[in-house]
Order: C-alpha cells, then structure tokens, then sequence
C-alpha cells in the first residue's frame, strides 16, 4: 500500500540551510519535529524563496516520515508553504528566556519560545480538571456566584471599587464568593462548589497577585475532621493527575505528599517561642510586649487573638513545610467560623500550609443569626478604627442565616498557590498567564 503524505504546520524555531537541502525544525501545539526540505523534492523557485525565510514563520508542510542517520524523526518535504509571515524575530534562544519581565509582560513570546514554561500551564489546566471532577465524583454541585457586590464581605480583605453608572452607586468586586455559596445552603442545595476569579486590592508579591483563582466549597452537614480528609483527598487527586509522585519538591524542600499533620495553633506558637506559655496567650499585654520585644508590629485596635495570629505567621508560619493542618484559630480573626463548644474564645476552624505557605482555609460555618451580626459589628468597628480590610455589615446575610443554614463546613482553596507546589515553582506570576505587573 502507498503510504500517504501526511500534512503538519507550525512555526520555525531551527534553521540550518545548506545548498541544495535543509535542515529546519517547527513547532506546533503537540512540540517540535525536524523537516527535510530538499532541492530534489520542490520547485528549485519555492526553495530559493524558503531559504530567506526566518525564525517565528509559520509553515505548512507535506511529506513522508523517514529517520535520519542520527535516529532523529523526520518528515521529507514534497511540499511547503509560508502561512504566517512572523515581522518580528524570535527572541534569542537563551537571552531572551532569560529576561524574567519579557516573559510576564509578553507571555506569547514565553510560550512561543519555552516549552517548560507551555508545560506548566497545561498542568495548570490538567490541575483544575482534576479538582473539578473530584467535586462533581463526591456529589457537589458547580455554581457561579456574582463577581460584583454591593457590600464586601467572605473575607479579611481589601476590595477593589467600581461604579454601576446606571444604578448610580458603588460595587466592590468580590473578595471571596463565601456568603452567596451560603446562601445557597439556606436555600436547600446542600453541596456547592465555585472555580473562579476573586480580587483583593493589595500589595503584588511571589505569593500574591490581586486578582487570583479560588476553589470554594461548602458542605451542609459535614464533620470537621470528614472535610480535613477531603481537603486531603483533593490535593492528593491534584498531583496524581499530573503525574507526580507522593514525594514532591517545591522551593529546594522535599514535601511528602502521602503525610498530612494536624497541630493546634497554640502548640505550634509555644513550640517556637519558647518564652511564652499557654496563659500568655490570652495576655493581651504579655502578648504586645512579646511582639515588641520581636519587632513584630500591631496596631492598638488589635485584641489577643489577632496579635496571636500575627506571631504565628511571623514565627512558624515559614517553618511549616510538610502538609499540616493547622487548627483552634482565635475567633478574633475568624468572624465567620463558628466557635468551639468547649471554648468558645477559640473557632472551629483550620489553615493548610505547605512550604511555609498557606494553601487552604475552612471552617465549621456560623449559623447563629445574633453571633453573626455581633461579629459584623466587630467588623464594622474594626474599619471605623481605620482597619481597611474588614467586612461590611451585610443586613441580607443575617436574613438568609434567620430562616436557618444547616450546620455546614467549608473550604477556600488557593488554586494558584496550588499550582505553584504541584508544579515546583517559586512565584506565583509563573502560574497565572498574564499577571499583574507595575507599569
């Protein structure tokens, strides 16, 4: 039997013209092929023509497949044709991947020119699927929830503001979905789960870019320890499906995968700071002279609980590398989280981190309407305080909580953080296609 021609296109990142043959290679979405064009096999003109051809034009090509001495695939030329002519030149091979803000600023060349970095986004991809298909498998349903509100509220943040010219008033684009995905419970569904964008107008770093991708999810009569497990599960399935093994890197640490720990808040701050103990930690005073004594700042607003918090993040927050469930946060800093029934100075409520970053948040929900509303009274003060990261007081939430929310528990996932281990990479522009930059 005759052996067809095949037909392939793509774009030419190698040339080595000799005389009367070449040597190019091209690209397209599947990687990189070599192609012998041959004076012998196409029109002497159309070879004098392909020879002044560049680097970044995009080609289609007939032939047949053959292997050269080299054992190299190659397809014969029969026949090219120039689609594309490219009137810009390709960036150097090694100079122009290294210039790091090229590389966010004009992501097209990135990926044009550097197969690890197109890697990287396909895994992305491949990642999300993989979360996805874990949440419908365990029965949840996919929503999607305004990006807009008229009050921001989920989450200790600073929102970005807009303004609805026709309905003449502000809207602040949301900094987390949570108190529409609850409503949805009030409402009767009782498993939910959003993918999308949330923004928080703050600072740009390796570990924060203002506009970032969320998994949120929210169970109606699940167990704390029932969601740590799924949590788990979640980030297991993640690194499976892009073939990683249980042992990961990330940032020069090796991270086991198959080994999640699970540690208060208190024994992790006493374990690291060896001059406080357990009754210190409710000292508002010892705690301000403790931070002080650390050059770890605060503001006088602050009570015990949120000046715990910041000397757990400045003291063993970076030291967490192995997967540790971290849990019993101060209900200070967790407005919405429901308290503990044995403390209730103390939530039910836990953080995820891994390589000295936080990865997930979740908590027992709040159901209780007047603990609810004294919280966003708290809040409210807060931000009368000049506190610009707290919440509004949302009077149609309360509704929703008086006419009952199962107990539920739900979880915040950073799915860019997320990406950024699973792919071993140290800055979180390196995971998201066009990051925001400073002009």
């Amino acid at each position: 039997a005759q052996v067809k021609d095949l037909a392939l296109a793509g774009r030419i990142v190698l040339k080595r013209v000799m005389g009367n043959a070449s040597f190019i290679t091209i690209r397209d979405g599947s990687g990189d092929i070599q192609i012998y064009v041959s004076k012998n096999n196409i029109d002497v003109d159309l070879y004098k023509n392909f020879k002044a051809w560049d680097l970044g034009d995009i080609i289609g090509v007939t032939g047949k497949l053959f292997k050269t001495n080299t054992d190299e695939l190659t397809v014969e030329a029969h026949s090219i044709v120039l689609i594309t002519k490219a009137l810009r030149p390709m960036p150097e091979k090694h100079k122009g991947l290294a210039d790091i803000e090229t590389r966010y600023r004009q992501r097209y060349i990135d990926l044009m020119s550097n197969p690890e970095s197109k890697a990287v986004f396909v895994k992305r991809s491949n990642i999300i699927s993989a979360v996805r298909s874990t949440m419908l498998q365990d029965g949840f349903l996919e929503v999607e929830t305004p990006m807009m509100h008229s009050i921001p509220g989920g989450a200790v943040a600073k929102p970005f503001i807009t303004h609805h010219n026709a309905l003449d008033r502000e809207l602040f684009l949301r900094i987390a979905p949570e108190l529409h995905l609850k409503r949805l419970l009030v409402g009767g569904f009782e498993k939910v789960f959003e993918i999308n964008r949330s923004f928080r107008n703050e600072g740009l770093s390796t570990r924060h870019n203002p506009e970032f991708t969320m998994l949120e999810f929210y169970a109606a009569f699940a167990t704390f320890q029932g969601t740590i497990d799924f949590t788990t599960r979640i980030i297991q399935l993640a690194s499976e499906a892009i073939g990683n093994s249980a042992q990961i890197e990330w940032d020069g640490d090796q991270i086991d995968l198959t080994s999640f720990h699970t540690k208060t808040l208190a024994e992790l701050v006493l374990a690291e700071n060896a001059d406080l103990s357990n009754e210190d930690l409710s000292n508002i005073e010892t705690l301000r002279t403790y931070a002080s004594d650390q050059n770890i700042s605060y503001k006088d607003s602050w009570g015990a609980g949120k000046i715990l918090l910041e000397i757990f993040e400045k003291t063993v927050e970076p030291k967490l590398i192995q997967p540790t469930f971290v849990t019993e946060y101060p209900v200070e800093v967790s407005p919405l989280s429901r308290r503990n029934n044995e403390d209730s100075s103390i939530a039910d409520r836990f953080e995820l981190f891994i390589g000295g970053k936080e990865i997930a948040n979740g908590f027992c929900e709040l159901n209780d309407p007047d603990d609810q509303a004294d919280r966003f009274r708290d809040q409210v003060k807060a931000k009368a305080d000049g506190d610009d990261e707290a919440m509004g007081f949302d009077e149609d939430y309360i509704a929703a909580l008086e006419h009952g929310m199962p107990p539920a528990v739900g979880v915040g996932v950073g799915i860019d953080r997320l990406v950024m281990m699973l792919t071993n990479q140290s800055s979180i522009r390196d995971v998201i296609l066009f990051p925001q930059l400073k002009s």
